[in-house]
């Protein structure tokens, strides 16, 4: 199965080349480990903390930065992919499940203040908003929280 993850910088120069790479395969082995198995189609773009807190503000109206943003085109109920019900790309036919915004300077410091690196840090936040975009959310701390923190957990192999 070929997933498409489009990876690209709204700002040049922030290093971490090699995030690209982590972020294409953390996206396809969190959709084989969610049973996903039709061609799907995910944008990615890395920013910085101005970019990121400016997206935050006018989409979500929280004006400050975050580590990731996702933006699912489909709505869907965790666990239950449903292909037949999401948008698809009118070319190729796979199925388009949305964007992400990932800000580099705060997935480094993060990766820093957790102890884990760079680059566990950028697999955890791909695995989380890939997560959201497959309908996953923790907007309270009951067991849709839960739900995502143990689908995390399983796919990331803590």
């Amino acid at each position: 199965m070929q997933h498409e993850v489009y990876v690209s910088r709204e700002v040049k120069n922030l290093g971490h080349n090699n995030a690209a790479a982590l972020i294409k395969k953390a996206v396809r082995m969190a959709l084989d480990a969610e049973g996903v198995n039709v061609p799907c189609i995910v944008s990615v773009m890395l920013t910085d903390e101005e970019g990121i807190r400016r997206v935050n503000a006018e989409f979500r109206g929280v004006d400050s930065a975050t580590d990731v943003l996702s933006f699912p085109l489909n709505e869907m109920e965790p666990g239950r992919f449903e292909p037949d019900a999401c948008e698809r790309d009118p070319e190729t036919g796979a199925v388009m499940l949305g964007d992400m915004m990932i800000s580099l300077p705060r997935c480094e410091a993060q990766g820093e203040e957790f102890g884990h690196g760079f680059a566990r840090e950028i697999r955890y936040l791909s695995v989380h908003s890939l997560l959201h975009l497959l309908g996953y959310d923790h907007l309270d701390e009951g067991p849709m929280k839960a739900q995502m923190r143990a689908r995390e957990k399983s796919i990331m192999g803590d």
